[in-house]
């Protein structure tokens, strides 16, 4: 026969525990003894540690009574149900975990990985980090809408950033914004983005520089969505007009000059 103490350490409670279940009516008192002491004995440790295991599970404790109440069939089937249960709010705290790493990992919350990996590299070539933030916030619609092409833009992404001359193009821009829409600086940077956008069409083709292929509305977000991250775009895409050509996430020339 087990004191109150033995019969806690063996079921892995507290005595302060094994009261509180004594209180609740889940697990029976025995009778004092002649000492005056409450004895238990082997069947005592087993119901507690049934009575542990489903209340650790989060079964609440009418349902504990309800179960060691039950016949062995019924106990098993319920059993079976709370393990289910288990197994699916275990696969929930796994998607929260992955969405929490997600976040903690910047950019790949909202992006393909390949996505990132292009923008890592825009700023391993050294591109303005304000250039590589509206190219990421351009990418979040763009991935959204329509993931089937990321593959598709990506392979010509990459072609362009593997090119010195489009290289040139980032670099002349990053200069661009250091200026404020005002400073009359933005006119030379202007000369200099139209001559690159130029060089680019006559030698690349002018598929090169403007074969997006995205709708009017998604372009026009993106856009905003520029002129927001970098102030001097809207005043340097009036500029480019002036020379020659127009938009920011969709260039092309401007036909008539």
């Amino acid at each position: 026969m087990l004191t109150i103490g033995e019969l806690a350490s063996y079921a892995g409670v507290t005595v302060r525990a094994v009261r509180y279940y004594h209180a609740k009516g889940l697990l029976p008192e025995p009778e004092r003894d002649h000492s005056g002491y409450r004895r238990y004995d082997a069947g005592a440790v087993v119901e507690l540690i049934k009575i542990r295991t489903l209340a650790g599970a989060g079964v609440p404790l009418a349902r504990v009574r309800e179960l060691l109440q039950a016949g062995e069939a019924d106990f098993a089937a319920a059993v079976t149900d709370i393990d289910e249960r288990l197994r699916a709010e275990i696969q929930e705290r796994q998607h929260h975990r992955d969405q929490l790493a997600r976040l903690a990992a910047g950019d790949h919350l909202a992006l393909p990985r390949e996505v990132v990996a292009y923008l890592d590299h825009l700023r391993a070539l050294g591109v303005d980090e304000r250039i590589v933030q509206a190219e990421r916030d351009g990418w979040i619609p763009l991935a959204a809408r329509s993931p089937e092409r990321v593959p598709e833009w990506m392979t010509r992404k990459r072609a362009q950033i593997a090119d010195p001359l489009f290289i040139g193009f980032y670099r002349t821009l990053s200069q661009a914004l250091d200026h404020t829409a005002d400073d009359p600086r933005l006119t030379g940077l202007a000369d200099d983005l139209a001559a690159y956008l130029t060089r680019l069409a006559d030698e690349r083709g002018e598929h090169y520089v403007d074969d997006a292929d995205l709708e009017p509305p998604l372009v026009a977000l993106m856009d905003t969505l520029a002129y927001d991250t970098v102030p001097p775009a809207r005043r340097l895409i009036e500029l480019l007009r002036e020379r020659g050509w127009t938009g920011w996430t969709k260039l092309k020339r401007v036909r008539g000059r």
